[in-house]
């Protein structure tokens, strides 16, 4: 699997999703076997550029390449300058964004909302692509709402442009993350054009993942929420595509100092008062899935000292569970 020159170690890639995929969790992802991880995206505007959100967004320190730089807007010049601005200091690939269907993004125009305009769409695509010398990939949606799908002539307009690789959430920018993503569609543009094509939408198991590369015939697939609190899920769904056996849970022991190693350096990159307050959905997300897993995350809620939040999940980890299961399984010691 290919983006441009670059050779990717898998197809079982990261999604970008604001506030989560910052850059210690990629690097977990990565390490957990991910071939690929697209940041949280930036905005265009030069006007944010300096601030502590986007300053931190487009940290790559450490990062393993491709550094994957995600941008939302809707001016074709600013997203140009953006991604200029993104490649000067270190990314390797941009990606723009026409998949994002919150309120707050399509109100600016930017996200899923640009896929009303596809002459707009058509001009960004052309613009980015020639501003810079790295590869430039598209992800967007299958069109504004069920009546208004677009996914095969936004797809067939990316291609033109020059962009080099396409992923495709499976779900209208009205569907939100509602119903069940339209893999028929994704086949449809994976039939059009030339391009790889990622999937995106509901692929939460080894299984799922198998199933809808084989019906859409996508080149790679893209997990976003089924990774929350199961970063892990990238092995099992590697393992699965390459050999076809199922990888049992991962231990707890196994797992725990991965999970220190991720709170640590989620507090030295947002610094104490924000890390221990960001960190908090992460913690929710590994231990809803183990027996007491609600009880603490209450008692999580009130801890507001980096080290002691830390150490309080290392303990619940070694004394509640032997192994992690799926949302649907709280597997106590000795399954």
């Amino acid at each position: 699997m290919r983006i441009g020159s670059h050779e990717l170690n898998n197809r079982v890639f990261v999604a970008p999703m604001a506030g989560v995929t910052d850059r210690p969790f990629r690097r977990l992802c990565r390490r957990f076997g991910a071939g690929y991880a697209v940041a949280e995206m930036a905005a265009s505007n030069p006007r944010l550029w300096a601030s502590e959100k986007t300053t931190r967004r487009l940290n790559h320190d450490g990062e393993r390449a491709p550094v994957a730089v995600q941008l939302a807007g809707a001016d074709p010049l600013m997203l140009a300058e953006a991604a200029r601005y993104n490649v000067d200091r270190g990314a390797q690939i941009i990606d723009i964004n026409m998949g994002c269907p919150a309120k707050k993004v399509c109100s600016a125009a930017s996200g899923s909302a640009l896929l009303r305009d596809e002459a707009l769409v058509a001009r960004i695509l052309h613009a980015v692509v020639a501003a810079v010398p790295v590869p430039v990939t598209l992800k967007f949606r299958t069109g504004w709402s069920r009546e208004n799908r677009n996914a095969i002539r936004i797809a067939r307009l990316a291609e033109d442009a020059g962009i080099q690789l396409l992923t495709l959430h499976g779900r209208t920018r009205a569907c939100g993350f509602a119903g069940h993503a339209e893999y028929e569609t994704i086949a449809a543009v994976k039939r059009t054009v030339s391009i790889p094509v990622v999937a995106n939408g509901d692929i939460d198991s080894p299984h799922k993942a198998r199933d809808v590369l084989a019906v859409t015939g996508a080149d790679a697939v893209m997990i976003g929420r089924a990774a929350q609190g199961r970063p892990w899920i990238f092995r099992e769904i590697e393992h699965f595509l390459a050999t076809g056996e199922v990888l049992p849970p991962p231990t707890v022991d196994e797992v725990r100092p991965l999970l220190q190693e991720h709170l640590l350096e989620h507090y030295a990159f947002y610094g104490a008062a924000q890390g221990v307050r960001t960190a908090r959905k992460h913690i929710i997300w590994y231990t809803r899935r183990l027996v007491g897993g609600d009880g603490f995350c209450d008692r999580m809620n009130r801890i507001d000292e980096p080290l002691a939040q830390a150490a309080a999940v290392d303990e619940f980890l070694h004394e509640h569970g032997c192994r992690f299961g799926t949302l649907r399984e709280r597997l106590p010691c000795g399954h």
